[in-house]
């Protein structure tokens, strides 16, 4: 059971800058529309239901390991392939966010209210930050440079809800997505890319935990002269 909760747990943040600008938007301010507020409901009822909506994830994402072999490999690119695809499944079934899907709620969530385009992107490098990408393009100096261009042209603070304003920032953000040789239409493959690099480091973590259990047995009397397999000979399926 130790070993489900790492398999549903794990989510290492592997996005460098080129993450958000690339994966979550090729122009990277967006206006985002306020979510419906969930119907009132009492304190126990709120809690069963939170429960229960747990319980149903857990048990769909259960079903589809104890089906689908993973092959802890890190090393082999059909391995790592095949874990990705089994982790999206389970994503999908069982309605999970994706780690560009957590990224892009925790954007909108903490900006939609924000007024100013200043603030915006300030708020877009604390989350970066806090969630340990790194800025390896340059990205976010080359976007506070062009808001830096058009604040000195319109001679005052941008705000995201002018209209006219905010487009030339965005024709700038679209210079700094050629010369940084990012497209929209690319996207997907980005994505594509990113998830086997995050399903990479996973089987790594996941082999690191195997190996780490497997040297602690060792060292009991009754296993000491047992040799231990090879990470690569075991069936996952069978320690859920």
């Amino acid at each position: 059971m130790a070993l489900s909760t790492r398999l549903l747990s794990k989510s290492r943040q592997l996005y460098g800058s080129q993450a958000i600008l690339r994966q979550d938007h090729a122009i990277p301010v967006r206006f985002y529309a306020k979510e419906a507020a969930p119907p009132s409901l009492k304190g126990d009822q709120m809690l069963k239901n939170i429960f229960l909506e747990v319980k149903k994830k857990f048990e769909t994402a259960m079903g589809i390991l104890r089906k689908e072999k993973i092959t802890i490999d890190p090393d082999d690119p059909a391995a790592v392939s095949q874990y990705a695809k089994v982790m999206k499944t389970v994503r999908e079934k069982a309605d999970l966010f994706s780690e560009s899907q957590r990224i892009q709620h925790t954007i909108q969530t903490r900006t939609q209210d924000i007024p100013d385009a200043r603030t915006y992107l300030l708020t877009l490098k604390d989350i970066r930050i806090k969630r340990g990408l790194a800025d390896e393009l340059g990205a976010e100096a080359m976007m506070m440079e062009a808001l830096d261009k058009v604040e000195n042209e319109i001679k005052k603070p941008l705000m995201r809800d002018d209209k006219k304003s905010m487009a030339l920032l965005t024709a700038e953000f679209d210079k700094i997505n050629k010369k940084l040789g990012i497209r929209k239409e690319d996207l997907p493959k980005y994505e594509e890319d990113l998830e086997l690099k995050i399903a990479k480091a996973q089987l790594e973590e996941l082999k690191k935990d195997a190996l780490e259990a497997m040297e602690t047995q060792k060292k009991r009397e009754e296993f000491k002269d047992e040799a231990m397999p090879d990470v690569k000979s075991l069936d996952v399926r069978n320690f859920l």
